[in-house]
């Protein structure tokens, strides 16, 4: 299995229903979630989720996904920006509450087989606020094809 990873700054605060970010399996193969990890940019705390995802709703713009071996084959999988129309949130995986500070964050690591995100475009994972107010988050997601 090849790795590879995304980061990104969320383009908008996200909410319990927005993801502020996402990472979605093509249509013909899916993939294992190894890691992610959420920072907080604001000095305001956040609660979050890692929630599975059933649909597309309407995703952000599409981040770059990189490969850890330069020389092995593209990425397959879709990381997506904040949505704008909310997916459908199908189960919490993680939780964390995030600190009022500047860099607060949580690293999810998921052991020898990783999460598995199933085959379909309308599968994927998120990153959700878990109750209250959104905020502006940093995130990536490390994953295996």
């Amino acid at each position: 299995m090849a790795r590879f990873s995304v980061g990104a700054r969320a383009a908008g605060a996200g909410s319990t229903l927005l993801p502020s970010g996402s990472l979605y399996s093509p249509a013909g193969s899916g993939g294992r979630l190894r890691e992610v990890g959420v920072f907080n940019t604001t000095a305001t705390a956040v609660a979050i989720k890692l929630a599975r995802l059933t649909t597309a709703g309407t995703q952000g713009a599409t981040l770059t996904e990189v490969e850890h071996d330069e020389v092995g084959p593209p990425p397959l999988m879709t990381a997506f920006n904040t949505h704008t129309a909310g997916p459908t949130i199908a189960g919490d995986l993680y939780q964390a509450s995030l600190g009022a500070a500047i860099g607060a964050g949580v690293i999810w690591t998921f052991g020898d087989s990783g999460i598995v995100i199933p085959v379909a475009v309308t599968n994927g994972v998120g990153i959700v606020t878990a109750t209250g107010t959104g905020q502006i988050l940093d995130f990536y997601f490390v994953w295996d094809e």
